[in-house]
């Protein structure tokens, strides 16, 4: 691999991304710079997917003490702020989990596709800095 100045008439990524103008350089860039944005905000829906799933189950678990006892499962005592079990994350709010929560197949299937999109952008971002981007 070589460090190449040159902008036109050099490779980008792979053998078969020729760059033929200055204009296609400064596109290939910007995309790449996009793939990274895009890989960021893929990582945060993953982790916002899991939260609204666990908010959810929470919600209805609740609901469902509350119609089998008539009375919410806070005014038992049991749980500090309405929070039984909280996990703390350092870039994350507290997020409730329940014991044997499971995801339904479709969630299931939306949290894989998340992951497999993330896993995807990340191999090709990786081998943008692996090939150094511009080698000739």
């Amino acid at each position: 691999m070589l460090w190449n100045w040159y902008t036109v008439d050099s490779c980008f990524i792979s053998s078969t991304w020729r760059v033929t103008s200055r204009g296609a350089f400064a596109g290939s860039c910007i995309g790449v710079i996009l793939l990274v944005v895009l890989l960021e905000s893929l990582r945060r829906a993953v982790k916002e997917y899991d939260r609204y799933l666990l908010r959810q189950h929470a919600a209805s678990r609740q609901q469902h003490e509350t119609l089998s006892t008539g009375r919410s499962s806070s005014a038992h005592g049991s749980d500090k702020g309405g929070r039984a079990d909280t996990l703390y994350a350092a870039d994350a709010p507290a997020v409730t989990t329940t014991a044997g929560f499971r995801p339904s197949v479709l969630q299931q299937a939306v949290r894989a596709f998340l992951h497999m999109a993330q896993f995807a952008v990340a191999y090709f971002i990786m081998l943008c800095y692996f090939t150094g981007s511009l080698v000739d």
